[in-house]
């Protein structure tokens, strides 16, 4: 790409604005064209687009020096998931938070059905990672936790893991680049659901792995890239151009969302409708217990006319949605938690709207 954007010379705000651009010449375009191929000639550096695209190219340097590292895009968040889990060895041992996304726990029961081991610590519990992580061969992260929002110890976690030549990934979708840098603490991989944040308007699905700009981390780069194109798992170039565009606003966006999520969960707590409000204290996403059961949280949900009932997060407008409905979420989520996404509407409507719901409880 052309445009020099180092994140450690900007704001981030400026250089997720600038990064990712075309080279600067009369008359050059201002963005990255979408490369629609399949085939290129040969004896280029590409000679198929199932092992890259331009337009990728563009979005994985701009998301890579976000993180701190070089960037991967794949067909999903699942497919960013999947490539990272192909990590660990057939039979091997991997540590986790006893919550995960439910994909990820999806993923992880698949692993121990297929004769793997999965040890499970309360995401809390930094004790319990350390004693465990002696015998692991791969640990995954997420802080906070989806949708419990329970926070871990990332820099403790990591650096024991790296001592210990542990593989390391943290699903940082929930914090952004904005509020956590995995890789910096000590993680090998970082994993995205682009759909979420990153791209941040619900008109995409997409996912990217990152790892270090190091000897190690361009290893574990090649494994996840050849996983990629092996498997099959690639991005159209238009839905990467897309979330392309949507890196541009994530800091505007994100800073406009959090702030209403840390008003609105100053306001829920001592609702008398809301037992437990469960809010790490910064980002944009935030979970609460509604007094009374499944059905109370589904009446919540039903009540609503701004907030839309939906399974996604990270998008401009708010979203909420009762977990628990889903059979495969982890049975240590109430049934009576509800997961809000917060988008970039007025606060003030967005309360409105949520306290006249939590009236039909």
């Amino acid at each position: 790409m052309g445009t020099e954007a180092n994140p450690q010379q900007l704001h981030v705000d400026t250089y997720l604005v600038a990064s990712g651009r075309p080279g600067r010449s009369p008359g050059a375009s201002v963005n990255v064209p979408v490369e629609l191929t399949s085939t290129y000639a040969a004896d280029g550096a590409v000679n198929y687009a199932r092992s890259g695209n331009p337009t990728w190219n563009a979005f994985e340097e701009a998301l890579g020096g976000l993180e701190g590292g070089r960037a991967l895009v794949h067909a999903s968040g699942m497919g960013a998931i999947s490539a990272a889990l192909s990590l660990v060895p057939a039979r091997g041992t991997v540590l986790a938070p006893d919550t995960t996304y439910n994909g990820t726990g999806d993923l992880l029961d698949a692993h121990e059905q297929a004769g793997g081991t999965v040890v499970r610590v309360h995401a809390t519990d930094t004790a319990g990672f350390l004693a465990a992580l002696e015998s692991a061969d791969l640990l995954w992260l997420e802080s906070p936790t989806n949708p419990l929002m329970d926070v871990t110890e990332l820099d403790v976690v990591l650096a024991r893991s790296r001592e210990l030549g542990v593989t390391s990934v943290v699903d940082n979708t929930l914090s952004t680049p904005l509020l956590c840098r995995p890789l910096s603490l000590g993680a090998d991989v970082v994993v995205h659901s682009v759909t979420k944040y990153l791209s941040g308007h619900s008109d995409v699905v997409l996912g990217a792995t990152v790892v270090g700009d190091t000897e190690r981390g361009r290893e574990i780069g090649e494994r996840l890239r050849r996983h990629r194109t092996l498997h099959g798992a690639i991005a159209g170039p238009m839905e990467v151009f897309l979330a392309l565009r949507g890196l541009r606003t994530l800091a505007v966006r994100f800073e406009r969302a959090s702030a209403s999520a840390a008003e609105l969960a100053r306001r829920l707590e001592g609702h008398p409708s809301v037992a437990r409000v469960r809010y790490p204290g910064s980002g944009a996403i935030l979970s609460i217990d509604v007094a009374g059961d499944a059905d109370a949280a589904e009446r919540v949900c039903a009540a609503t006319r701004l907030w839309l009932h939906s399974t996604s997060l990270g998008g401009v407008e708010s979203q909420l949605e009762r977990r628990r409905r889903h059979p495969s979420e982890s049975r240590e989520v109430p049934a009576n938690l509800l997961r809000l996404s917060v988008g970039i509407e007025h606060v003030d409507d967005l309360w409105a709207d949520l306290d006249r719901a939590l009236a039909a409880v």
